[in-house]
């Protein structure tokens, strides 16, 4: 898994990301697909959904 480290380590949030954020929860993407297209952590970006109250859809 060393191919899936992020470049962007700590980076903060730009008013886009957290638009585009939204309404990709919202569509009911999975944590993973999200996470892919913000080019972010599942780590971060669940904390960044979280802080704002989103809820994120889980693959069964």
């Amino acid at each position: 898994m060393a191919g899936d480290r992020f470049e962007r380590h700590k980076q903060p949030w730009t008013q886009d990301e957290i638009q585009k954020l939204h309404t990709l929860a919202k569509k009911g993407m999975a944590l993973k697909a999200i996470a892919k297209a913000l080019t972010r952590s599942e780590e971060s970006t669940k904390a960044r959904a979280k802080e704002d109250g989103l809820n994120i859809a889980k693959l069964r």
